[in-house]
């Protein structure tokens, strides 16, 4: 049982900074780290660390050899990058003093997916498998269509949200993952009571999982209704934060784990993260995550 994630491969240019950049404003900031991210690639090594089968479907710069090396020493299967001559995709992210970040996209070979490939890799899927997707890619409802014509299972993290492709793909999701504000964006709604009440109507079939920052995060559908509790801690960069919980999300629920043990497994995760610099290599290990719980419990 694999996952096959269709996702962003970046080059993250982190900035540590006293406050964010304003308008006509020019600032030095306190250091700068060059480091591998894309919230695909974020999730992909998310899910390599937690224990899943991860192939990662995406492109980068045919020059840069060294990212495909990075994510396989992580563990992720890099056999279905496409080397393009086109610019790896970057971001440049500002980290403010409070830990929170803003960030700057240049999508570059994230968006030179092609059918082809899509046909090419999906055709090698089995009816046991998931295809992951964020909204850093081309291609989203094609590979959708694909995927579910194939019998395979999908999974959405519609950021960066865009309501609309994301209402127009919704039918062929299995699992929906967002944030709060995503949710109500989604639905149409200004309270997330309304939201966890709305999604579930709108979409009968769909599973949503919500996360709720430091409050925590809820699972629901149309049968089911849980929420769990985060972790508390000393917080100094949440940049991974959530495409750690996914990765370790998705892999629990592989492994057919309860669904309670599921989201406090991956909130472990991502608070293990966020007391960490950087994007991918601030990602525990799976046996990192088991001592966090173990010390928890």
């Amino acid at each position: 049982m694999a996952i096959y994630n269709f996702g962003s491969i970046n080059l993250d240019h982190l900035y540590q900074l006293d406050h964010f950049v304003r308008p006509g404003e020019t600032m030095a900031s306190d250091s700068y780290q060059c480091l591998l991210g894309g919230k695909g690639a974020n999730q992909s090594v998310a899910l390599a660390k937690a224990g899943a089968d991860v192939k990662h479907v995406g492109a980068v710069h045919k020059n840069d050899a060294q990212i495909l090396a990075q994510l396989s020493d992580l563990g992720v299967n890099t056999d279905l990058i496409a080397k393009l001559d086109v610019p790896t995709g970057h971001a440049i992210i500002q980290l403010n003093k409070e830990a929170e970040n803003a960030i700057i996209l240049f999508q570059g070979a994230n968006h030179a997916l092609t059918e082809e490939q899509v046909d090419q890799v999906l055709a090698q899927a089995s009816s046991e498998d998931w295809v992951l997707l964020q909204n850093e890619t081309n291609l989203i409802q094609y590979i959708m269509r694909q995927a579910r014509a194939k019998g395979l299972k999908v999974a959405f993290n519609p950021a960066p949200m865009d309501a609309q492709l994301a209402k127009e793909v919704l039918p062929f999701v299995d699992l929906l993952i967002v944030n709060e504000v995503e949710a109500m964006d989604l639905i149409g709604v200004n309270d997330v009571d309304a939201a966890i009440d709305g999604l579930p109507k709108a979409y009968p079939e769909l599973a949503v999982l919500m996360t709720l920052g430091k409050a925590g995060v809820r699972y629901f559908n149309q049968d089911q209704n849980l929420f769990v509790e985060a972790f508390s801690v000393k917080a100094v960069d949440t940049t991974a934060a959530g495409d750690t919980f996914i990765g370790f999300c998705l892999s629990a629920l592989m492994d057919q784990l309860d669904m309670k043990e599921v989201l406090t497994r991956a909130c472990a995760a991502s608070a293990i993260c966020v007391t960490r610099m950087g994007a991918s290599s601030a990602i525990p290990s799976i046996s990192e995550v088991n001592e966090f719980l173990a010390e928890q419990a």
